[in-house]
């Protein structure tokens, strides 16, 4: 490469400067240089290899070397349980542990770097050469994830594009950068296959109502991210280094989610240990039935990391439990604190015109009501299901605020709006 060669011409220049200068002063000091003039031809050879090393990050692989590892920088996930990755030398296998609610088996998808054979014995819809240069993404949770590695450039179309929060997609999205593709319950299907992405991601609720299968039949490389199915808030966060798997960014995204990681866990700190753990309960009554957060949900977690009694905290479940009004007055009546409600709460006066039995709730009556609404858009997308999710140490900070103000004095509150 030519880089190389200016590299070497300016590493053996200065060696002939440093020993013309210095052989006549010194001439025992000529060994000592010329060792240090091998040295630094040694390191850039060394860069020189890794930068035209087939299958490096920056583009295909030119002439196959079975014996060559394509893959230098690997990542795994450390708080994710529903995905994982299995490293080969020319391809990774990616399993997808837990792709919906009920699902029986797995999905695996293999990722073969570009210009490698692909291995035998795997589907060819599931087969996808890495790394990847264009993406569609038909979840607006899926685009923190992709905006946080820098990677906007390669996204060329979206579903929903009014609920997406994201200003510097709303941009591209005007400059006509990104393409629109329907929503998530109605794909546009011919106007995918007219862009052709390399990797379309997609989420899934049941196969048997979901746009996915009619995605892959069409031809189209299809991937389920399921973050939505982890239960911690650093389980979620960790799905960065999921996609990042698909563009050979694994370094950047162990660098980055190190220090989601290292945010949260400072956070955390501050409240470990109180004496006093405020009560608290959450969601709100739709129809007939009223969804508290299982014992072991995303939310659930969040809040034994802020300090709080959550009350129902011993609850086994991970996702929504569905109770009467009363069953929760009964628990919940005398709660010091009221997570969540409709996105359209943004007043007590709000929440009582709905129902007026929430009156009857300390909380309310104390308006020591949040929601989880400070960062809509004019759509009603939502930031705390989008941005949140690559920064939970926010969503953590709002709510140590919240239960311990005295923790973080001055701190303003970002994804949660206290209802007066």
């Amino acid at each position: 490469m030519p880089s190389g060669r200016r590299a070497f011409c300016l590493v053996d220049g200065r060696a002939a400067k440093l020993v013309a200068v210095q052989t006549p002063v010194v001439r025992l000091k000529s060994t000592a240089v010329a060792s240090w003039v091998a040295s630094v031809l040694v390191l850039v050879i060394a860069f020189w290899l890794r930068a035209t090393v087939p299958g490096s990050a920056a583009g295909c692989v030119s002439r196959f070397d079975g014996r060559v590892d394509y893959f230098s920088d690997k990542s795994a996930p450390r708080f994710a349980r529903a995905f994982s990755v299995e490293y080969h030398r020319h391809y990774k296998i990616v399993t997808v542990r837990d792709p919906w609610r009920g699902a029986v088996e797995p999905l695996r998808y293999v990722l073969v770097q570009c210009g490698t054979p692909v291995p035998a014995g795997f589907p060819r819809a599931r087969v996808i050469q890495v790394p990847v240069s264009s993406v569609a993404v038909l979840s607006t949770t899926h685009l923190p994830l992709l905006e946080k590695l820098g990677l906007l450039d390669t996204l060329v179309a979206v579903a929903d594009p009014e609920l997406i929060h994201s200003e510097a997609i709303q941009q591209r999205l005007r400059s006509g950068r990104i393409a629109t593709v329907g929503k998530e319950a109605a794909i546009d299907v011919e106007r995918l296959l007219e862009l052709q992405p390399q990797l379309v991601t997609a989420f899934a609720i049941s196969p048997d109502t979901d746009d996915f299968p009619r995605l892959t039949a069409s031809g189209l490389k299809v991937v389920l991210n399921a973050e939505y199915r982890e239960n911690t808030p650093l389980g979620r966060s960790e799905w960065l280094k999921f996609l990042a798997l698909f563009f050979n960014k694994e370094a950047l995204a162990n660098r980055l989610f190190d220090g989601i990681v290292q945010r949260y866990s400072e956070r955390a700190r501050l409240v470990r240990g109180i004496t006093h753990r405020p009560t608290v309960f959450a969601g709100f009554a739709m129809k007939d039935s009223w969804y508290v957060p299982g014992g072991k949900s995303y939310l659930a977690r969040f809040l034994a990391d802020a300090g709080a009694d959550y009350l129902w905290a011993t609850n086994p479940e991970t996702g929504g439990v569905p109770l009467s009004f009363e069953a929760v007055y009964e628990r919940a009546a005398d709660a010091e604190f009221w997570l969540g409600g409709s996105l359209n709460w943004r007043s007590i006066q709000d929440v009582i015109a709905e129902d007026s039995r929430y009156n009857r709730l300390r909380a309310v009556r104390q308006r020591r009501v949040y929601n989880d609404n400070l960062r809509l858009n004019p759509a009603g997308g939502n930031d705390y299901w989008q941005g949140g999710i690559v920064n939970p140490d926010l969503i953590l900070s709002d709510l140590i605020r919240i239960f311990h103000p005295e923790r973080l004095p001055g701190y303003e509150l970002v994804y949660y709006r206290p209802l007066k």
